[in-house]
């Protein structure tokens, strides 16, 4: 085991002092300021997570040979307890772990508790969120953390190469004082056009590797799904390189239609599978984020025979799995990816969304109007293709400013 350590520790000084990123996500001063011997981190792949936890420690603080960055998916780690690794370590003065990509390690529900029941030591862990993660069993013990897609205010942030990070908003700020809200963001921006960069967040803005490899881009996205879909979906539930090919069918049918207008049983007929199968296919891509699953509001009360909202988990993914996305669908898709980070969202039947159990929203272009929502208390027009909003009209690119 010591010699094990120190190959990896040699392997973890190099990642952590090559480390050039210094770009900061929201995360990070709320991990460092919340300082929990346990957390964990779990997004989607391509988010960040590695980013953050590298960056993390290089700000702890703590001598290099007192902190170790792991990742699971190396061989050196096949087939090593954790456990076994982080007592050794512990002996030599470790007092912090890094541990990425933690859903590859043998049994690690078991280890991680072991290490937080009888060892001193701090550890921090990154996995999948198609994985165990994200089950309540789990999460209950430790301090976890989501990191999402980036908002369009990080991404904004990171193509203009801004100094001074734009303010983030509640949905309910928003909503009260827009107007002020768009004018200081506006101000901020100086010659910058907002509706230039928010049409090219639209297409690439989900992902930070976009910064990192403009030309490659769409090959990568491309790649990141069906890592996930092989390597985070077929390992981990033992699903067959067939039903792999299903799911890739599925993407791409919510990909090219309406988010109402296939049925389950008319998109289970389409890619050639029972109802049952459907919805489990479907919750799984909803775990691992390629696919956003919106429910029916009166659903929380009774069952309903009601169709539910399926849209592609962000706006990226649209440009990569079709040539000409809906515009409508690409706006809904948009807003629901920002506004359910810290938010709850349903469908409804007067208006387009329902946010937090209070707010009706109804989502279109710069001339849509109150009609279908005429009447309804703490309703909204969310309007793309306008910089500034009046009354209840609000820009949808403002959205983006929610983290």
């Amino acid at each position: 085991m010591k010699n094990l350590l120190n190959n990896l520790f040699e392997l973890s000084y190099q990642k952590i002092k090559n480390h050039k990123q210094q770009y900061h996500r929201f995360l990070f001063d709320i991990i460092i300021k919340n300082n929990s011997k346990f957390s964990g981190i779990y997004g989607s792949r391509g988010v960040g997570k590695t980013t953050l936890l590298l960056q993390i420690a290089n700000s702890l603080g703590l001598e290099s040979d007192e902190i170790l960055y792991i990742s699971c998916d190396h061989p050196l780690l096949a087939g090593v307890s954790l456990f076994e690794l982080a007592q050794e370590y512990s002996k030599y003065g470790g007092k912090c772990i890094l541990i990425d990509e933690v859903h590859e390690a043998i049994n690690f529900e078991q280890e991680l508790k072991s290490i937080y029941d009888f060892l001193d030591i701090k550890i921090l862990f990154s996995g999948s969120s198609a994985i165990k993660l994200t089950n309540p069993s789990f999460t209950r013990r430790y301090s976890m953390y989501h990191l999402p897609i980036l908002s369009f205010k990080e991404y904004l942030e990171l193509s203009l190469n801004i100094n001074k990070p734009f303010q983030s908003y509640s949905f309910e700020e928003i909503t009260k004082n827009h107007i002020n809200i768009a004018n200081t963001i506006l101000k901020q921006l100086g010659n910058e056009k907002i509706l230039k960069h928010f049409e090219q967040y639209l297409k690439i803005g989900a992902y930070p590797f976009y910064f990192e490899n403009k030309q490659n881009y769409t090959q990568m996205v491309l790649d990141t799904i069906n890592t996930i879909l092989y390597a985070d979906l077929g390992s981990i539930y033992n699903i067959s390189g067939e039903k792999i090919t299903v799911l890739r069918k599925l993407l791409t049918s919510i990909c090219v239609s309406n988010p109402l207008e296939l049925s389950i049983e008319a998109l289970s007929q389409k890619i050639g599978t029972s109802k049952v199968t459907l919805y489990k296919y479907i919750e799984l891509l909803h775990k691992a984020e390629l696919l956003r699953h919106i429910v029916y509001e009166g659903k929380r009360f009774k069952s309903l025979q009601k169709p539910d909202k399926l849209y592609l988990a962000n706006t990226t993914l649209f440009s990569s799995l079709c040539m000409e996305p809906k515009i409508g669908t690409i706006r809904e898709s948009f807003f629901a990816s920002q506004v359910s980070v810290n938010s709850s969202i349903y469908y409804v039947d007067k208006g387009d969304f329902l946010v937090n159990e209070k707010y009706t929203i109804e989502i279109g272009g710069k001339n849509k109007d109150f009609s279908q929502i005429k009447g309804i208390e703490n309703s909204f027009v969310l309007a793309d293709d306008i910089e500034i909003g009046f009354g209840n009209k609000i820009p949808l690119w403002l959205m983006g400013f929610l983290y």
